[in-house]
């Protein structure tokens, strides 16, 4: 599992400019509070070479997979708690279920500072789930 800002990173297929080469179909992992965003392990070397190789062809657009199977969706799942493309606000509720059993965690062990990151990240994800309900509520 990935961690950042205390807690779970959720999983992406989206597209990420990396030394002036925009790469599609990468599996990304991205915090939902300070927006950090890396490369799923599972696919760097893979994400290192194809970036290497457009550099040397000078190719500034690339796509990294040209199919994504369920199979490959299920593996890249297991190092995050949430992948997005779920439901977005199962997402952000999982992320809130997930920050608080560590922060009960974070009490147990008597770490005041991972329970300040975890305090923190769940104002942001209560503050988006609000936003994300308001919102849902104005459009109906």
């Amino acid at each position: 599992m990935s961690f950042c800002c205390g807690a779970s990173m959720i999983g992406v297929v989206g597209t990420l400019k990396h030394q002036s080469v925009k790469v599609h179909h990468v599996p990304l992992l991205c915090c939902p509070v300070c927006n950090n965003i890396v490369v799923h392990p599972a696919v760097k070397e893979e994400f290192d070479l194809v970036v290497e190789y457009a550099q040397e062809d000078r190719v500034k657009e690339i796509t990294l997979r040209e199919t994504i199977t369920p199979e490959m969706l299920v593996e890249w799942k297991e190092i995050c708690v949430s992948f997005q493309g779920d439901d977005a606000e199962n997402v952000i509720r999982e992320q809130i279920d997930h920050s608080l059993d560590l922060l009960s965690t974070a009490k147990i062990l008597n770490d005041i500072d991972w329970q300040d990151d975890l305090k923190t990240r769940l104002k942001v994800l209560s503050a988006r789930l609000k936003e994300f309900e308001q919102h849902k509520e104005s459009s109906k």
